[in-house]
């Protein structure tokens, strides 16, 4: 029911143009295997809304950011950068956060799969995923803080997608 909604949602926003970009990333893990999906998409609002989907990992609870460069090419998936930031400090619980690219945690079940739609007030498709290095979903192996500078001690990245333009 939730995914039949939430597809009526897209369709109907989509048939009045109410969003101007839409972002893409297939999500892997380190050897490779596709764990999934995010899509990031701006709304007539200004908020840009944010579908996970992702499944075959660890069960509990992880940090997922937006990353400032779209390459996951790195071992640790470092080469994915910090958090898209921009003028923000990390954390819902700092001053003067969140970072444009702070997500909730995400809460892995038993069999795997865990699914979230986030909205992201302070991102802009265009100027943060789609610039001309592009960005990342990373996802880490423990839990973001919401406090700690400059990304809530969430541990090793697990998980990583560069998004590309949706067609």
């Amino acid at each position: 029911m939730k995914q039949i909604a939430s597809t009526a949602l897209a369709l109907c926003l989509a048939a009045s143009g109410a969003w101007a970009a839409e972002a893409t990333a297939d999500v892997k893990n380190r050897d490779g295997d596709r764990l999934g999906a995010i899509r990031v998409t701006d709304t007539a609002s200004g908020v840009a809304v944010a579908t996970i989907t992702l499944i075959n990992l660890p069960e509990g609870a992880h940090a997922i950011h937006l990353h400032e460069t779209g390459d996951c090419s790195a071992d640790d998936f470092s080469s994915a950068g910090g958090h898209i930031a921009g003028d923000r400090a990390h954390g819902v619980m700092a001053e003067g956060g969140p970072h444009p690219g702070d997500m909730p945690n995400l809460t892995i079940k038993t069999d795997g799969i865990g699914e979230a739609e986030v909205f992201l007030p302070f991102l802009d498709v265009e100027r943060d995923l789609l610039d001309e290095d592009g960005a990342a979903f990373v996802m880490h192996s423990g839990l973001d803080d919401y406090r700690s500078q400059p990304s809530g001690d969430a541990g090793e990245r697990i998980a990583c997608g560069e998004f590309s333009e949706r067609d």
